[in-house]
């Protein structure tokens, strides 16, 4: 008997008349992409390459790939919803704004794997990696550019590799998001000076009392600007999840350790505590308290 699944054919092999059956499955990818080829999951794999036979550096090598990953997925959103806002368009941007604050929620839960690590945990492979650090991921730095968080000196790391290194220095060179977000309310007649529509884009935005004013504004009468006061919202959706990566960020290298010093040269612990002080929309949380 061929049993529930199906029956025999003159062939002598089975058709499967139930329609859930496991049976229907494709099984013959000789012809075809299989789920294995088409996310490549050999070379994947690949990567994962620990220096030694730590336990735990299997755990860091992972966080650090996934986490890569959903840095390439928000550089992917950022810059296209960048490039519809400096078209002025401004409803498409906030779908994908919308999945930069997924992504950043997935990078921030990541510290809460890596914090199941201890410090005697870590300590059997940190000499392994020398001086290798999260410091220098192109696509975190990159994230930061895009977002107006810019420091030249933050492009040194990457003098050794061209390819990673005129990228970052366009971006640094270019208007951030926050930029273009500005430049929407001076097109729609809203103040905004020209010292800071042609402002060094190569430094992080300070408050302006002027651009302030024109965000009141809109905060003001929602109903008359609604895409700039939603666009307003989701951009500051974007910085509060940033700020909640840096501070769990924070908290993981204190726990694992101390106050050393970090593996790529700053101060480690130290060094995360002073950019948690780094504000990318200034107006945006003022305007909270001049409502």
């Amino acid at each position: 008997m061929a049993g529930r699944a199906g029956r025999q054919t003159r062939s002598g092999r089975q058709r499967v008349t139930d329609q859930n059956a496991p049976e229907r499955a494709y099984t013959d990818f000789s012809q075809s992409l299989s789920y294995g080829d088409y996310l490549r999951l050999d070379t994947l794999k690949a990567a994962h390459h620990p220096i030694t036979g730590a336990h735990d550096e299997h755990l860091f090598i992972t966080v650090h790939h996934v986490s890569e990953v959903w840095l390439e997925l928000i550089v992917r959103e950022l810059r296209a919803a960048m490039t519809l806002l400096e078209g002025g368009i401004t409803d498409a941007p906030l779908k994908m704004l919308t999945r930069v604050v997924r992504a950043q929620e997935q990078l921030t839960n990541a510290w809460e794997v890596l914090k199941t690590m201890t410090p005697a945990d870590y300590l059997q492979f940190r000499h392994a990696f020398g001086q290798a650090s999260g410091f220098q991921s192109a696509s975190y730095r990159t994230v930061e550019f895009l977002l107006g968080n810019r420091r030249a000196v933050l492009l040194r790391p990457h003098e050794h590799r061209p390819d990673l290194h005129g990228p970052l220095e366009a971006d640094l060179n270019a208007p951030s998001i926050y930029d273009l977000a500005l430049k929407l309310l001076a097109e729609r007649g809203l103040p905004v000076p020209d010292e800071i529509l042609n402002r060094d884009l190569t430094q992080r935005p300070e408050l302006n009392e002027t651009v302030l004013e024109s965000w009141l504004t809109v905060y003001r009468d929602p109903q008359t600007y609604w895409d700039l006061y939603e666009l307003a919202e989701k951009l500051l959706d974007v910085e509060d999840n940033f700020r909640r990566w840096r501070f769990n960020h924070l908290t993981t290298v204190e726990r694992t350790i101390g106050f050393k010093a970090g593996s790529g040269g700053t101060s480690g612990a130290g060094y995360l505590r002073g950019v948690l002080s780094v504000v990318l929309f200034p107006e945006l949380w003022e305007v909270r308290t001049r409502l």
